[in-house]
């Protein structure tokens, strides 16, 4: 791990990863809107990982089948979940589906408990995002139905990303597994991106707002959420995540002047506070990945 990275406590890593992706989700937003979500995707994943790569400058050697696999699965629900999420922002406010995205990290915090406190706060979550989807103050035949289950896939997507990037951290150093990974979903990305941009016309300034998207929503925070989950905890780490609801509908506000209602604001409190449930009822201890011995 980097020398000035280790003088940076962790939670300000994940703190600053949340601000910097929903930032970029925001850029990302505007560009949807001239070269659609599968365009956007693509620039904001090639140029990603052209930066990793140039940065990292990964060493492939010697891996195992293992190694490979941890890769292959990050790549590929890295893939996925930007797909998703950029989709489904492209149809709906940030907020909402940052709120409805977060039911993934919450699944893997509360996946094979039994415990009456988890089942509740699994509900209390549900409930939150059917307020923050407007479902419950708004008529259903107004309702984005694609774009809300693009939000769910999303969230799916994130909650293989946590459970991949934990692996990629303990078996790769320093940055080498991301790097290797944001090439793995850029490729898959890229031919889907290419199919997409015919007959559109791509300028200078555009290409840059993607690899501007690029460096904010995927270099920045994917490379301090991997450093940061190899010093604190997954409990930890989760309980940081559970604010980002409320980042990403201040930062939609602010940068996007998207205004939601009082229910689905109160909706993503109940998100916020169910996280908060589960997570601070687990008691994981901190792991010394061997990866980070370098």
């Amino acid at each position: 791990m980097p020398t000035d990275a280790r003088r940076v406590p962790a939670p300000l890593l994940v703190l600053g990863g949340i601000l910097s992706v929903n930032v970029g989700a925001a850029i990302a937003a505007t560009l949807i809107r001239d070269l659609g979500p599968l365009l956007t995707v693509t620039i904001r994943l090639d140029s990603a990982a052209v930066i990793l790569l140039l940065a990292a400058q990964p060493s492939i050697r010697g891996r195992s089948r293992r190694d490979w696999g941890a890769v292959l699965a990050l790549g590929v629900s890295l893939a996925a979940m930007n797909v998703c999420f950029y989709t489904a922002i492209g149809r709906l406010p940030l907020g909402v589906v940052v709120t409805v995205e977060f039911l993934g990290p919450l699944g893997v915090a509360a996946a094979g408990s039994r415990r009456p406190r988890d089942i509740l706060a699994v509900l209390v979550a549900l409930a939150g995002v059917m307020a923050a989807s407007g479902a419950l103050t708004v008529a259903w035949a107004s309702l984005d139905l694609v774009g809300l289950a693009f939000a769910v896939a999303a969230g799916a997507g994130w909650a293989a990303y946590i459970v991949a990037t934990r692996s990629v951290g303990g078996r790769w150093r320093q940055l080498d597994g991301l790097a290797m990974a944001m090439i793995i979903g850029a490729v898959i990305v890229t031919p889907l991106g290419i199919v997409s941009a015919q007959g559109i016309a791509i300028s200078g300034s555009q290409l840059a707002t993607g690899a501007a998207i690029g460096v904010l929503s995927s270099v920045v925070p994917y490379s301090l959420e991997l450093l940061a989950l190899r010093r604190i905890a997954t409990n930890v780490f989760g309980i940081l995540l559970s604010v980002e609801p409320a980042v990403s509908a201040l930062i939609g506000f602010i940068l996007l002047g998207q205004a939601l209602a009082a229910p689905q604001v109160a909706g993503m409190g109940l998100v916020v506070a169910a996280s908060a449930l589960v997570l601070t009822a687990q008691h994981e201890p901190p792991e010394v990945e061997a990866a980070e011995i370098a």
